[in-house]
């Protein structure tokens, strides 16, 4: 158990930041809670509102916020290329403008900050698998640049803010990664094939199938995350956090029919512009300065995430059934008497 702290996790009622905002408060953190709702959902964070050290605002980054904190991690941005596209200026702004309005932040607070990167930086790769040195291959004018370029140019900024202000950052490069409360119209692989599948739809392919995705479950990349926080200072990144396990896309196609029972054929279409033919992470810096890698395998990871989207097409109610992870989910005891301090929270089953 570390030092109770003031986090703030922008982003946080999105799919990565409400597990994040779980296992922080499981630490014994108060967490503050930071999205405008344009990915993210309040469903993600109702188990958790009732929490005394849990508080959700309403903010877009790309406006400045004034609060005191102790850390900060920037996951605000649209990561699914369906709603990044949707509004490309404003995917730039919110990497670009929320990166300055965050490091301004942390400058005044003295807080220490964590940037979520993107595998997207490296482009379509001609280097495999990626390390960090890679400078990558990205069309700075296609439809995918809003976020490509708006990550890359952040990460500028956070190394700029370091070098210049002495702001102390972190900057992870997230690859795939997948797993409940994923939203159902999201656009990404994983989603997009086990939504059809259980609905008996064609699976939709893009491209030929042969291109390669390395797909990492939610579990082990927060784990990657709190790992990277909680290093010495020297330790700025960028990191690649993902799991190297490389799949092509068709046999991911192939394993969710045959894990769902689904009668579901395979359709291909051509493939998008700039999208990627290769990705697999180099995670020998995250081994050598984290002690990290995925434990959890993609066919384990597939199980839990097939529940919960079963659990979710079945119009579930809106409960922590079925959407908190094993590793991360966090329950809370009843509030103590008035000058106690709130009791600890606790990974469900113990």
């Amino acid at each position: 158990m570390h030092g109770q702290k003031r986090i703030m996790v922008t982003g946080g009622t999105g799919f990565l930041g409400s597990f994040l905002c779980e296992r922080l408060l499981r630490e014994g953190n108060d967490v503050l809670c930071v999205d405008n709702y344009y990915t993210g959902s309040r469903d993600n964070v109702l188990h958790l509102l009732d929490d005394p050290r849990f508080e959700v605002l309403r903010h877009d980054i790309t406006f400045p916020l004034y609060v005191e904190v102790d850390e900060i991690y920037n996951l605000a941005c649209p990561a699914s290329p369906v709603h990044y596209q949707h509004d490309p200026v404003q995917t730039v702004k919110t990497n670009v403008h929320g990166a300055i309005n965050m490091l301004g932040l942390a400058k005044r607070t003295r807080a220490k900050i964590f940037q979520a990167s993107t595998s997207e930086v490296y482009g379509d790769p001609a280097v495999h698998p990626q390390p960090e040195d890679y400078r990558g291959s990205v069309n700075p004018i296609g439809p995918r640049a809003c976020y490509d370029e708006g990550k890359r140019c952040a990460e500028t900024l956070f190394f700029d803010y370091h070098r210049q202000y002495g702001v102390e950052i972190r900057v992870a490069r997230i690859f795939n990664t997948y797993g409940p409360r994923m939203q159902t119209n999201d656009g990404r692989v994983v989603s997009n094939f086990i939504v059809q599948a259980l609905q008996n739809e064609p699976i939709t392919i893009f491209g030929n199938g042969t291109q390669t995705r390395s797909f990492c479950y939610v579990d082990d990349l927060i784990e990657g995350f709190i790992r990277l926080m909680g290093t010495p200072a020297g330790v700025t990144g960028p990191i690649n956090l993902g799991n190297p396990g490389e799949f092509q896309v068709r046999e991911l196609a192939e394993m969710v029919i045959e894990m769902t029972g689904s009668k579901s054929s395979i359709v291909y279409k051509p493939l998008p512009i700039d999208d990627p033919t290769q990705r697999k992470p180099d995670i020998s810096r995250a081994k050598q300065e984290l002690g990290w890698h995925p434990t959890v395998n993609l066919r384990q990871g597939l199980e839990k995430t097939i529940a919960y989207f079963e659990w979710k097409l079945s119009g579930g109610a809106k409960s922590t059934l079925g959407v908190q992870s094993s590793r991360t989910a966090y329950t809370h005891l009843p509030p103590p008497a008035v000058g106690l301090p709130v009791s600890q929270a606790a990974p469900l089953g113990t």
